[in-house]
């Protein structure tokens, strides 16, 4: 079995994690290369998946008070628009009753 550190297509990051610069469907040498890249895809979609989730966690409080700022706003314009309400179904009211 050919190890990933002896291939042309392997590098390491400056953190120390290792870069397979291999193509599944062209360059695979040994069917252990694509099982080791998957895991290496696998690693990098849950690193995105984390750091889009620390984001949202970081984000709530301010989508909260959004939140809440919006609701207090749309509270306030129906309050200002009941008296429209209010005298359109008194006139509706006495046309009725005739």
């Amino acid at each position: 079995m050919l190890r990933c550190e002896d291939c042309e297509f392997f590098s390491r990051a400056p953190d120390g994690s290792p870069i397979l610069a291999c193509d599944p469907f062209s360059t695979v040498k040994e069917p252990e290369c694509l099982a080791k890249w998957q895991i290496v895809q696998l690693m990098s979609i849950s690193q995105s998946h984390q750091a889009t989730a620390e984001l949202h966690r970081r984000l709530a409080p301010f989508q909260e008070k959004i939140i809440k700022h919006m609701e207090r706003e749309m509270d306030e314009a129906d309050d200002a628009d009941r008296w429209k309400q209010s005298d359109e179904d008194d006139e509706d009211d006495d046309r009725f009753r005739l």
